[in-house]
């Protein structure tokens, strides 16, 4: 399974320590700017389009789980104003589907096994 309310920042470490690591933290420039907001509803899902690394990227900046000040430090993100204001200071939930289609005993079964 995984940890579902404030992960660490494993995850999205081991992203860091590949060599192909493209920095996408811009994207958590704008998210900082509509927290708060009706556009705060963010929709990750184009496929094949790192979805996964930037859901670990999202639990790994806003999670009170960890410390990723040093994580993110050398990343696009920590030039912006809001770096500082949302580092790690946000109850986060992550689920990972994937985790729970074998338990569920197939995809069909996942959303009742969730509830």
């Amino acid at each position: 399974m995984g940890m579902f309310v404030n992960p660490d920042n494993s995850a999205f470490q081991v992203a860091l320590n590949s060599e192909i690591y493209v920095d996408k933290t811009g994207m958590l420039e704008h998210t900082n700017k509509v927290i708060n907001t009706l556009q705060g509803y963010i929709c990750n899902s184009p496929r094949r389009f790192g979805k996964s690394v930037t859901a670990n990227m999202l639990a790994a900046y806003y999670s009170k789980g960890c410390d990723s000040r040093e994580m993110f430090s050398t990343l696009k993100i920590s030039e912006s104003i809001g770096f500082e204001k949302n580092i790690n200071k946000y109850d986060v939930i992550h689920i990972d589907i994937q985790w729970c289609i074998e338990p569920a005993g197939g995809s069909e079964n996942v959303v009742s096994y969730i509830t």
